[in-house]
Formats: C-alpha cells, structure tokens, sequence
C-alpha cells in the first residue's frame, strides 16, 4: 500500500452554474449537511500526516463557501501546494487578494466555450465575462493559471478558436479535457459524446498547438474513453495516489465512486489514515488480485488496471468487471453502440442542489 500524495477537497455541491455535463452525484441534496471549517481544518491535518502534498479545492464552486480562505491558509500552513478548482464566478478582487495573502498557489479555471454566447448557453447562466475578468485577475495577482476546457460534441469543432481564447487569457497551462461519462454527463451522453471525425480534427489541432506554443503553454488534451483502444488507468490505480473527500465527509478513491454499492466510509466516524488503509471502500479494487478474465491474465493489467470501476458499474452494473472501453472486454460492444446512438441534441441541463 502506497501514501496519498494529492487531495481532492469537494468543499460544496452548491454551483451557479447548470452544466450538463457535470459529474457531480444527481441528487447533491444528499449532500447538503456540509463538513464545518473545524472538521475541514481536522481533515486536511489528517491528510497531511498521511503523506499528502498537494489540497485540490473543488465542488461544486468552492468560492461558495464563505471559510474557503481559512481552509486554503490552514492547508498552507502545513506546507501543503494548494490549488483552487473554480467556474471564477465569485473570484472578486477582495477575494483574491485574501486568498493570495492566505497562501494560495494555483489558480485552475473552468470555461466552457470560446465566446461569450457558446459558453453562457453550456454553462446555463451569463458568466463568460466574469471568467474572463477572474483570468486576467489571477494573472495580475501573479498565480500560475490553468484553463480547464471541457471538450463534447458542441464545443470541440470550435478548438482552434478556443486555444486561442487560452493564450489571450495568458494560461501556463491548458487542459482540454473530453467529458468523461458520469452524472449528467452520462445522462446526457447522446447529446454530448463527439463523432470519431470531430476527435481526429481535435486532436490534429491540438498537435499544432502544441508544436507552435512549445515552452510557452503546456496542453494536455484527453481523448474520450470512449476512443479509446484500451482504458486509461484509474487514478494510476485504484487507491494508490490520491484521494477525494465530499462535502458530506464521505472519502473515495475517485470523484466518481460515490455511486458504486460499497460502504462510504466517513471523516466523521474515522481518521482518514483508517480509512485510506482498511476501509472496504479501498481495499475493493486495490493491486490485481480482485480481477477475473481477460483482466487476470492480461499483459496490460498493471498498466491500465482494468480501467475505470465507476464506469464499469454504470455500464453493467458490475464494479469488477472489465472496463467496456477495453476492446477485449466482453461488454465492449455496450460502448460500441453508444457511440452509433450519438449525435441527438436534447440535454437536461444540471439543476440546482436545492432542487436535486
């Protein structure tokens, strides 16, 4: 069993945006009875005894919760490299400012178009301009800036324009990320999930791009598993590297497992380092030994480790089964006919907590 060494923090569910592809859980009144400042503080402390280096901040927007600069001071204290995940809605300069003062070292930026009228249609509220004043805000404050694009079959013919839209908001760093099928985002599959033709563009796009910015901006760009001849690995493992805390203290191996039928252990109930080392939850998937075929006797299995478990289970039913992205799984043919079925336009936009 290896240490943690990054922390996602899921501070809160509460969001002003609707997307319809967010991976939040669909019903994120569940998780309305929010961990307090002291049990946050307590949490981050626990994680940090663990052997974690890196506090993600996320939700959700966590510049909703009104204690977000005493929980990035407090995990700056410990030595911790904090790291705020945000829609920017909520980034004033006063904010910033404090958040500067408290330590803060990374700013990751969610947009999700490349002009004004794309991105507040996706995001389901007017809010294209307050991103673009919370980059140039981040920029001015001298943080490293991250642009964070989630890419689906509305937005992706527009790459060009939207790495273009990257360099004038001066991002370090770009991630053009494919929707990945969980939440709404799987509920709105059909109408999200790109053609074959629409990705090789993307991807030929993305390989100029990176050719032309070459020690200016670092692009990741992140196929949909769904193209994939293999799975990508799991969090490089399940259990192995990182960790994510939820508003209401459950912990899991990967923002996605609170959907599978395993026991969520709780911060209330234990210290993370039991959890992290015993609970069922992560010991479940954990090395090799829980897979059966063609995983067991598979060249790849200490490579992609059988792929994603949250995605196994939403496309079976079966957590242990192989990934049906894999093209030797048994189940494949269950993505196969995903992508025929692509291509219809009706989407059921991410409601608000308080309504889930």
């Amino acid at each position: 069993m290896t240490r943690p060494y990054g922390m996602l923090a899921e501070l809160t569910y509460d969001c002003p945006l609707h997307c319809p592809y967010c991976s939040n859980p669909l019903r994120m009144a569940d998780y309305a009875e929010e961990l307090t400042t002291a049990e946050w503080q307590r949490v981050i402390g626990e994680a940090q005894e663990l052997g974690v280096l890196q506090l993600h901040l996320s939700g959700g927007e966590p510049l909703r919760r009104r204690d977000v600069v005493d929980i990035v001071r407090f995990g700056s204290g410990l030595g911790l490299y904090t790291n705020l995940i945000t829609s920017g809605i909520g980034l004033s300069r006063r904010r910033a400012e404090q958040l500067r003062e408290a330590g803060l070292e990374h700013v990751q930026l969610s947009v999700q178009a490349h002009e004004a009228a794309a991105s507040d249609r996706i995001a389901g509220t007017p809010s294209f301009r307050r991103k673009v004043e919370a980059a140039h805000l981040v920029k001015e404050l001298g943080w490293p800036l991250t642009v964070n694009v989630v890419l689906h079959r509305l937005n992706i013919d527009r790459i060009t324009e939207i790495i273009a839209l990257t360099e004038e908001l001066g991002a370090d760093r770009v991630e053009l990320a494919n929707t990945q099928y969980y939440g709404w985002a799987l509920r709105n599959r059909a109408a999200l999930l790109p053609s074959r033709a629409q990705t090789d563009r993307a991807e030929a796009v993305v390989r100029a791009a990176r050719r032309r910015l070459t020690g200016r901006v670092e692009i990741t760009y992140v196929l949909p598993d769904y193209y994939g001849r293999y799975p990508k690995p799991c969090m490089g493992g399940w259990g192995a590297h990182q960790l994510t805390v939820v508003p209401s203290g459950d912990v899991l191996p990967c923002p996605a497992a609170h959907v599978l039928p395993l026991p969520h252990p709780n911060v209330r109930a234990e210290p993370l380092s039991r959890i992290w080392a015993d609970s069922p939850m992560f010991q479940a998937f954990r090395g090799t030994g829980w897979m059966a075929e063609p995983c067991r006797s598979c060249p790849r299995r200490e490579i992609d480790f059988g792929g994603c478990r949250c995605q196994a289970f939403l496309l079976t039913g079966d957590p242990a089964r192989t990934d049906p992205v894999c093209v030797l799984s048994p189940d494949h043919g269950i993505v196969t006919d995903a992508i025929r079925m692509a291509g219809e336009r009706v989407l059921t936009p991410r409601p608000h907590p308080r309504d889930t």
